[in-house]
């Protein structure tokens, strides 16, 4: 056992309230943990000119460097975008694995989109966190817990898309941005994707109240988590956010419908889709606009409005218009059509004046 002092904490590990001056277990002689949310000490190996940075609890982004002590949680990436990553089969003090994302999930990376990324940052671990004798997971300490059953009947605004950066966030935030500016309260919630902070931080900077991700529930990554995991993880979410009863919650769903992450899974959930009142659907292109509605019609959760970069121009805007009974919709441009829908679904509901 030994002190050591943390240079930059992780985002995925917030709920522990890590310090900087922690205790690790480095005997080289005895294995880690290889538990998701297992918590370790890391030293970064090399600088990198992109993708550089790790989100701290705050929210914020810090530059690694070369020999900055960190720490990390154990999980898994599946990014189209980015890294694929697994948990390590067996793990010591003095070996090196990858960090996979922003917020401080660590692995072993099999694969990745070098163009975009670059290559996995390396780090060698240092010992595993401990406290009180004990190794931390995050899952140690917890917002919520995953539910068999679900009891909200709170409405949902649902966000989904065709893979990471199709426009989800940016929509997310200016539904979120109208509504308050209605009057609405609004929770928000992250349930499936890569541990990371930002995108609910957004939310919150528009008004959304209260808001969880799966890293409330003590998991890193839902990628390659069955669906039953899923489903639980999301009924105890949104149970946890109707406490206080909110007029909606706002669910973003990270990465895509066909991804490794669970949102089939989620939107296949009876109670959810009873409670769905508003479905915003992302996509790049028409061809991915297409499949992503025909997708969810089959999940019987409909698409109400297609958003993304397939509407910044005229000509994609036309196609969908053509292809889908559904309202185009762009979030840096909206429209009185827009306008007229959340009227529609939520003034006249809440009895709210604009």
């Amino acid at each position: 056992m030994t002190k050591i002092y943390i240079d930059k904490i992780s985002a995925v590990t917030k709920n522990l309230e890590l310090k900087h001056n922690e205790k690790i277990m480095d005997d080289t002689n005895t294995p880690l943990p290889c538990d998701m949310g297992t918590v370790l000490a890391a030293e970064v190996l090399e600088d990198k000119s992109i993708y550089n940075e790790m989100e701290l609890p705050t929210g914020r982004m810090s530059k690694l460097k070369k020999g900055d002590i960190i720490a990390v949680a154990l999980g898994e990436r599946a990014a189209l975008k980015g890294f694929v990553g697994n948990l390590p089969t067996s793990l010591y003090p003095g070996d090196i694995i990858h960090l996979l994302n922003m917020g401080g999930v660590a692995g072993v990376c099999t694969s990745a989109n070098t163009k975009e990324v670059g290559n996995p940052l390396r780090i060698r671990i240092l010992g595993g966190i401990i406290r009180k004798g004990q190794q931390l997971n995050i899952n140690q300490k917890t917002l919520y817990e995953p539910s068999d059953t679900m009891k909200s009947k709170v409405p949902l605004i649902i966000v989904t898309g065709t893979s990471m950066d199709s426009g989800k966030t940016t929509v997310a935030i200016e539904i979120t941005k109208t509504l308050t500016r209605m009057g609405m309260k609004l929770a928000g919630a992250k349930l499936t994707g890569v541990g990371a902070l930002r995108d609910l931080y957004k939310m919150q900077d528009y008004g959304v109240y209260n808001g969880v991700s799966f890293l409330d529930a003590g998991i890193t990554s839902t990628a390659n988590i069955d669906a039953e995991t899923m489903k639980r993880v999301t009924k105890g979410a949104l149970d946890h956010l109707s406490k206080d009863n909110p007029d909606a919650i706002i669910i973003e769903f990270g990465d895509g419908l066909m991804g490794r992450y669970g949102v089939a899974a989620v939107l296949d959930t009876p109670e959810i889709k009873a409670n769905v009142r508003l479905h915003i659907g992302c996509a790049g292109d028409p061809v991915a606009a297409i499949g992503l509605a025909k997708g969810c019609k089959e999940l019987s959760v409909p698409i109400d409005v297609i958003s993304g970069p397939v509407t910044d121009n005229e000509v994609g805007k036309a196609i969908i218009r053509d292809e889908l009974d559904v309202i185009v919709y762009n979030a840096f441009n909206p429209t009185t059509e827009w306008m007229d829908l959340v009227i529609s679904r939520w003034l006249h509901a809440y009895q709210l004046s604009a």
